[in-house]
C-alpha cells in the first residue's frame, strides 16, 4: 500500500523524514502541545488557586459552577449517594473492577519495600524505617470520560502503605452526582471519602484545606493540563507534596516492518481519544509499516464515537521515518515517553535499549490498554518528559523512608576521628567539636 491510499490533505497526523530533518525541526517534532500554552495554563492556574487558598469553600463552589455548570451546597458525596451509585453500575463492570483490583494489589505488593538495618562499624547501626505518608489526597478525572480504573490505581497502593487518612476528589457530573463507577470502585478497596471536585481547584483544596475538604500532605493523580500545572504549583508553594508530573496523556510506538498496523493505530488511537491535549508518536525504519499504519489510522478514525476529540490530538501527533530501530531508541529516550510500546519482532531483547519511560509494553499482543486497566502495573505515569527522572505511581510513593543511626561509646571510637577529619576539611569547627568531645569523653 503506498501514501497516495491516504489523502494528504486529511490527514491529522503529520509524517517526517527524520534524517531529512534539522535540529531545530527534530526538537519542534517532538514538542508537547501543553508545552506551547504554558505560560497561559500557568497564569490561569495561579488565579484559581488563589482564589480557593483566600475564599476556601465560596471560591470553590463558584468555580464549580463556572467549570462544570453546576451549583452544589455540600462537595462531599454522602452515604445515600454511594448506594445510589451501587446500584448503578451493572454486575459485570462491577466484577471487572474487582478482578482488576486485586491484580493491581499482587502486582503492588510484590514490590513493597521493607525496612532494615546493618552494622557500618563496631558499635554503630544505621536503618531505614518505612512510614505511610499520614494524609494523602487522590485525584480521579472525570471530565468527556470518567476514569474508575484511575481510582484503583492510586486507591490499592494508598491501602496497602497504610495511610491514615486518604480522600478522593473527582469532578460532579451535569446532575450533580459524582460517576457511579468512581464510586463503586474507591469503595471497594476501602476509600470513603469522596469530594465532587474537579481541575485545578479540586488540587487547591486538598492541599491548602478548606471548612469542607481536609488538607492532606500529598497529593496524587493524573489529569488535563490545568490539573497537572495546579499540582507543580502547589508542590512549589510548600503547600503540599505531589506524586509526580502528570498531564496530558502520551505514547510512543516503535515498530519495525513486521508489526501488525491495524494494532498500531489501534494503539495510536487509544491514546489520541484521552483528550485533545494527549500526543501519540510512531518510529519506523520501515516506510511500508508506516504506509500501513497511515491506512488503518484513516479507518479506524472514522469510526470512533471519540473522534473529533482524537482528530485534535493527531494534529500535534507524528508518524516517523528512522534509518534503524536504534536511532529510534535515541529518539525515544530523549522524549522519554509516558508509555512506550516496542511492536517488535523480539521486543525484550531490545529492552536494554530503553533509558526513560513511563511503562513498557512488550509486543504485538500486549496493548498499552491492559496497563490502563487491569494486567496490574500502574497507570498513573510521569508525563512530559519526566519520566527522564520520575517514576510511576507505586506504594513507596505513599510512604516515606526514614533513616536511622545509633553509636554506641564502641560505635564513637570506632568512626569519630573519621567525621572529624571530613568536617575539619570542610571548615565546619562546631560539627568537629560535637565529635571530639564524645571522643574525648569515651577514651577517657
Amino acid at each position: 500500500m503506498s501514501t497516495a491510499s491516504v489523502d494528504v490533505a486529511a490527514r491529522a497526523w503529520t509524517r517526517l523524514e527524520w534524517s531529512a530533518l534539522d535540529p531545530a525541526a527534530r526538537g519542534r517534532a517532538l514538542t508537547r502541545p501543553v508545552q506551547v500554552v504554558a505560560q497561559a495554563t500557568r497564569d490561569a492556574v495561579a488565579s484559581v488557586l488563589a482564589a480557593v487558598r483566600e475564599r476556601g469553600d465560596d471560591a470553590l463552589r463558584e468555580l464549580t459552577a463556572r467549570f462544570d455548570q453546576v451549583e452544589l451546597a455540600r462537595f462531599e458525596v454522602s452515604d445515600a449517594e454511594f448506594a445510589v451509585a451501587e446500584a448503578a453500575v451493572a454486575p459485570d463492570l462491577r466484577q471487572a473492577m474487582v478482578d482488576a483490583a486485586s491484580r493491581i494489589e499482587a502486582f503492588h505488593r510484590a514490590g513493597m519495600a521493607t525496612g532494615y538495618a546493618v552494622d557500618t562499624a563496631p558499635g554503630v547501626r544505621c536503618e531505614r524505617m518505612v512510614r505511610p505518608v499520614p494524609r494523602v489526597g487522590l485525584y480521579v478525572p472525570a471530565g468527556s470520560a470518567p476514569l474508575p480504573s484511575t481510582a484503583l490505581m492510586l486507591c490499592v497502593p494508598a491501602k496497602l502503605a497504610g495511610c491514615r487518612e486518604v480522600v478522593l476528589c473527582t469532578p460532579p457530573r451535569a446532575d450533580g452526582s459524582a460517576d457511579p463507577a468512581v464510586l463503586v470502585a474507591a469503595r471497594l478497596v476501602g476509600v470513603d471519602r469522596v469530594f465532587k471536585l474537579g481541575g485545578a481547584q479540586a488540587v487547591a483544596a486538598l492541599a491548602f484545606g478548606t471548612a469542607s475538604v481536609p488538607r492532606v500532605d500529598k497529593v496524587f493523580g493524573p489529569g488535563n493540563s490545568y490539573v497537572d500545572e495546579a499540582k507543580r504549583q502547589v508542590a512549589q508553594s510548600g503547600a503540599a507534596a505531589i506524586d509526580m508530573p502528570a498531564g496530558p496523556s502520551e505514547v510512543l510506538v516503535i515498530a519495525d516492518e513486521g508489526a501488525d498496523p491495524a494494532f498500531v493505530a489501534a494503539d495510536l488511537l487509544s491514546q489520541a481519544e484521552h483528550g485533545p491535549d494527549s500526543q501519540v508518536l510512531l518510529l519506523s525504519d520501515s516506510a511500508t509499516l508506516v504506509d500501513r499504519v497511515e491506512a488503518q489510522l484513516a479507518v479506524q478514525l472514522a469510526a470512533l464515537p471519540r473522534a473529533d476529540i482524537a482528530r485534535r490530538a493527531l494534529s500535534a501527533s507524528r508518524l516517523v521515518r528512522v534509518d534503524s530501530l536504534e536511532e529510534a531508541f535515541a529518539i525515544s529516550n530523549a522524549y522519554a515517553p509516558e508509555h512506550l510500546i516496542l511492536a517488535l519482532r523480539e521486543p525484550r531483547a531490545w529492552l536494554d535499549r530503553v533509558e526513560a519511560a513511563g511503562s513498557v509494553f512488550l509486543g504485538d499482543w500486549t496493548p498499552e490498554a491492559l496497563g490502563d486497566y487491569c494486567s496490574g502495573t500502574n497507570h498513573v505515569l510521569p508525563t512530559n518528559g519526566a519520566a527522564r527522572a520520575w517514576s510511576g505511581v507505586s506504594v513507596a510513593s505513599f510512604q516515606n523512608f526514614v533513616s536511622v543511626q545509633a553509636a554506641s561509646r564502641e560505635g564513637i571510637r570506632a568512626i569519630g576521628d573519621c567525621a572529624v577529619t571530613m568536617a575539619r576539611a570542610e571548615r565546619l569547627d562546631a560539627h568537629a567539636n560535637a565529635v571530639v568531645l564524645r571522643l574525648q569523653a569515651a577514651r577517657a
